[in-house]
């Protein structure tokens, strides 16, 4: 394959296609092991864990984030909330265009999640100078990654981490799972 400037590329789907693992879908909803995982039951275990999630920006490129457990919320396996800066670009993203997708890379687990925005960004009350809006997501589908057998047993074996965790008693934090408590759109 040849790219515009003369350089040979090289074709590693092709190569690689017809090998064991890769990606895996798992179908259009969460499985109950991750619509617990992203459930807020556990919230402080889980604090401390990043989760990238990428929107597509106005060229179509992909717009990454880092979200924390305490900004997602699914509520079973086909809904999610977020909450996020209003007036940031993913939020921009997301009410434009309408997709994202959330990915779960830790050592027990590595998915990517396909998600459609129902309504949002929705206003979130007492979130004051954090301007956070609410989002209210559907999943599309759910990718599981694994390791191809040519990989020779490669792994996750940390998740991306951040520390310090937030203090759930923070004003952002509060205004945050109140925002996620219940599923809400606009009627």
């Amino acid at each position: 394959m040849q790219s515009d400037k003369g350089c040979q590329r090289l074709d590693t789907f092709g190569a690689f296609a017809d090998k064991e693992g890769m990606t895996r879908s798992l179908g259009s909803a969460l499985t109950p092991a991750l619509v617990d995982r992203l459930s807020q039951r556990d919230i402080t275990r889980r604090l401390g864990t990043a989760l990238p999630f990428v929107t597509v920006d106005p060229e179509g490129r992909p717009h990454p984030m880092l979200l924390s457990y305490l900004e997602i919320r699914a509520y079973d396996s086909g809904t999610v909330g977020l909450v996020i800066g209003a007036r940031t670009r993913s939020a921009r993203n997301l009410a434009e265009r309408g997709t994202a997708t959330l990915l779960a890379i830790e050592p027990d687990v590595t998915v990517y999640v396909k998600l459609r925005v129902v309504d949002g960004p929705l206003p979130v009350a007492d979130s004051g100078e954090y301007g956070l809006g609410y989002f209210l997501l559907a999943v599309e589908e759910v990718l599981e990654d694994a390791a191809a057998d040519w990989e020779g047993g490669m792994r996750i074996t940390s998740a991306v981490r951040y520390a310090p965790p937030p203090a759930l008693d923070e004003p952002w934090a509060r205004a945050t799972l109140a925002a996620l408590a219940e599923p809400r759109a606009r009627a």
